[in-house]
């Protein structure tokens, strides 16, 4: 039963990896669920690290969300580039890969073009949107890989 739940417990660990890339899978959620499964097959990392973890895995979420809007007004976006930007996160989960990807920066650019701004003053928020992603991306395969980590360290 313990190889059970510790390959399954792996298996979400790469899907969370993978869910770091592909915007339709919780990359968080489920390399948290994979270290939650692999404490349950006998690999003790401490409840106190997985207190952590949970803590973490809910900042890291909020914070995907929230840093594109966030980039925009550190590159001297307008209020409405920021709201741009956030339902471009938002409406750009309901248009797939694509839509993930680039709603952010669409939502930035038509927000920011909104505001009276000309197309070219409008990419460099935009830019900044699209680099909240790519940040996010980042923070996201970082956690999991780390979770990954320490599951081999505590395996071997």
């Amino acid at each position: 039963m313990e190889w059970i739940l510790l390959t399954l417990g792996i298996l979400l660990l790469l899907a969370g990896i993978i869910g770091s890339f592909l915007p339709a899978l919780p990359g968080p959620l489920l390399a948290w669920a994979g270290i939650q499964v692999c404490s349950l097959g006998g690999v003790n990392p401490g409840s106190d690290f997985l207190w952590y973890c949970t803590a973490l895995m809910v900042v890291i979420t909020l914070t995907d969300y929230l840093l594109p809007g966030y980039l925009v007004k550190l590159g001297k976006g307008s209020r409405k580039a920021v709201v741009g930007a956030n339902l471009g996160v938002v409406a750009g989960l309901f248009l797939g890969i694509p839509g993930v990807i680039f709603g952010p920066f669409v939502g930035a650019w038509l927000g920011e073009m909104s505001s009276g701004k000309s197309a070219s003053d409008a990419i460099r928020p935009a830019t900044y949107a699209f680099l909240g992603f790519l940040s996010g991306v980042m923070i996201k395969l970082v956690y999991a890989l780390w979770l990954l980590w320490k599951i081999i360290l505590l395996l071997f």
